[in-house]
């Protein structure tokens, strides 16, 4: 699990397919002498090296905000805050894309490569040690979470109080996060009624550790340019610091399952005992994540076994088919075990549990997959999102991202991430239309809109495997090409040597290793503007449509003491709830969350609850804020004429 794989996918130190995207056959694979690689050689320790630079760069980044001393419920405070923190990123990273920018035109090419790796650990690391940096700004002065005590904040407190209470897991709900809460609250504020302020820290904490997580599950995999390229997009878009545990999973996941099925394509070139360590490191693994987060195995499911299938090795002979079920066996026993709190809770009460809430996404078209909106959507409606493109309602953005994809799948069908990536891309696309094919009849939306992650991360992944597979490919046609004829036999004739290799190259390494670097550099301020534009999302809002009513709430509940935190605008805050978790009532319809009720009839085909406001309601609500603003005004001047 440490091998932080030196080529792409599907390779084995230097051995290289004929497409130069490599595959799972393109030469033999040592194993036994892998196997016996002690830890302190060259390649682990630089393993171990890349994890810890990168995490160091995401938690060290996210300390050092902590000094960002702003009133995060003002707009000029916020805009300070965010400044801020792109001067910190800027003084942290610059320096590293200078080193790296000279070793790439100065330095030695094995000392580039060393430079090279460090430096994308640690992008990778900051690109999300600023979100969460931003998050400290958000939270400035409150101990509370982002949600405060509302939505799926309130409910994760909820379970870790009954956690801390030994009631055992609450529903089917993934266990672990709560349970960590529980742990923390004990471990740093003494026990129960503090479980928020521990959901405060995870939100912070696993939002930094979100980069170097994909990163190195990428590393696992592909080289560090890729890994960055396909790694920094995936957790700046997807990584939610509400509920940053859920998309980590996905992040991960999709990696894993790669690397899993290539170990057992090559069963056959492996070593018993090294099949069943990968297969026991690797269960393990998956139950521990499953435990963390389950829904995305949900989706992933039916292209994966469809992969396994297709990947496993029918025809390698009976030995080679005795050891890859062998494999398969280790790792679902390990993973069955480790994951069977949660699959017998399932197995309870799965059916007792329907997802009847809808919001925006549910109305929207199910064929767009290219963008999110979550419950908090503003002024959007189902008839202003998404906004219509120019070619067949399809973006540029949408038309450039399938370009790639059809290179990955025209130019990198050999690679078996492309492979795996299609078949979890085609599985979930499935999935989608028939829960929401069945959603009008079943009444329940069942979590379907979430596939919409998934699926644009396959895209994405493909994409990048496509231009990965368009530059090997196309270097290798220049190289044979462009080649002056007579120069391969003149460089090749060294024993050992490579034909064409050397001063032979038409485009000579130095030239790639700078062209790299300049890609580094792009993908590092992709990662600072992104980084900050998912960070403004968050800031403190009172508008509860918005994004910003999460970080707001928290400024709202009060401290230990009984105070309001720092920075409230409020005057009088709320308590501290200290409630465990219960089941709420299983309704027989649809909610159609963020629809007013003059709209139930023609959006959910019935009469809304009474609980729902209407046009009138919100009108006069509306015309109630604007006369007690009015007569705060008027009472702010007077008492300055006095």
């Amino acid at each position: 699990m440490t091998h932080l794989a030196p080529e792409v996918v599907g390779t084995s130190g230097t051995a290289h397919s004929r497409s130069g995207t490599g595959t799972p056959d393109a030469g033999a694979v040592p194993s036994s002498s892998a196997a016996r690689r002690p830890w302190t050689s060259r390649r682990r320790v630089l393993a171990v090296a890349e994890g810890v630079v990168s995490l160091t760069a995401a938690l060290g980044y996210m300390l050092l905000s902590r000094r960002v001393d702003v009133n995060p419920i003002v707009r000029l405070g916020q805009v300070s805050g965010l400044a801020t923190l792109q001067t910190y990123a800027a003084l942290i990273g610059l320096p590293l894309l200078g080193l790296l920018l000279y070793t790439a035109h100065r330095g030695a090419a094995r000392r580039h490569q060393l430079v090279k790796r460090m430096v994308c650990a640690a992008l990778a690391g900051l690109a999300t040690g600023v979100i969460a940096g931003g998050i400290v700004v958000a939270l400035h002065g409150t101990p509370h979470p982002l949600g405060g005590q509302e939505g799926d904040p309130g409910v994760l407190i909820d379970m870790a109080n009954s956690f801390l209470h030994h009631e055992g897991m609450s529903g089917i709900y993934p266990p672990a996060f709560p349970a960590l809460m529980a742990l923390w609250a004990k471990v740093r504020y003494n026990g129960r009624g503090e479980t928020g302020f521990a959901l405060h820290d995870l939100q912070i904490f696993f939002t930094a550790v979100a980069g170097p997580m994909a990163y190195l599950a990428w590393r696992l995999l592909l080289r560090p340019f890729w890994a960055l390229l396909i790694a920094v997009p995936a957790a700046v878009l997807f990584l939610d610091p509400i509920r940053p545990y859920s998309h980590i999973v996905m992040i991960v996941l999709l990696p894993l399952l790669g690397y899993w099925l290539r170990e057992m394509r090559l069963a056959g070139r492996r070593g018993t005992r090294h099949l069943m360590v990968r297969g026991l490191v690797l269960g393990v693994t998956f139950g521990a994540l499953f435990l963390w987060y389950s829904g995305w195995y949900v989706w992933a499911a039916p292209g994966a076994l469809v992969a396994a299938l297709f990947f496993f090795p029918w025809r390698q002979g009976a030995a080679t088919v005795k050891k890859a079920a062998l494999y398969i066996g280790v790792t679902l026993l390990s993973a069955g075990v480790v994951g069977a709190p949660l699959l017998y809770q399932m197995a309870r009460l799965g059916a007792d549990n329907p997802d009847r809430y809808a919001f925006l996404a549910v109305y929207a078209d199910p064929g767009y997959v290219l963008g999110w909106v979550s419950d908090r959507s503003g002024t959007l409606t189902y008839q202003t999102w998404p906004v219509a493109g120019e070619m067949a309602g399809q973006s540029g953005f949408a038309l450039l991202l399938l370009f790639g994809v059809g290179l990955g799948l025209g130019l990198g069908m050999r690679n078996i991430m492309v492979r795996t990536a299609a078949a979890v891309l085609a599985g979930a696309w499935l999935a989608r239309f028939w829960f929401a094919g069945h959603m009008a009849q079943d009444k329940a939306v069942q979590l379907y809109p979430r596939t919409t992650w998934i699926i644009m991360y396959c895209l994405m992944i493909l994409a990048v495997l496509g231009m990965m597979a368009a530059v090997n490919r196309g270097s290798g046609w220049i190289e044979r090409t462009f080649r002056p004829s007579g120069s391969a036999s003149a460089s090749g004739s060294g024993s050992g040597s490579v034909p064409g290799a050397g001063l032979a190259r038409v485009v000579p390494q130095r030239v790639v290793r700078q062209l790299a670097a300049g890609m580094v550099c792009v993908v590092a301020l992709f990662a600072t503007m992104g980084a900050s534009w998912s960070v403004n999302r968050y800031m403190p809002s009172s508008d509860v449509d918005s994004m910003g009513i999460d970080a707001y709430r928290a400024h709202v509940i009060k401290e230990r003491d009984g105070s309001c935190p720092r920075f409230s605008p409020r005057a009088t805050c709320w308590d501290i709830e200290k409630d465990d978790w219960k089941p709420g009532p299983i309704q027989n319809f649809i909610w159609c969350a963020g629809i007013v009720a003059d709209d139930w009839p023609a959006v959910c085909g019935m009469e809304a609850p009474k609980r729902v406001r209407s046009r009138a309601d919100i009108e006069r609500d509306a015309e109630a804020d604007r006369l007690a603003r009015k007569q705060a005004a008027h009472k702010e001047q007077d008492a300055q004429k006095r």
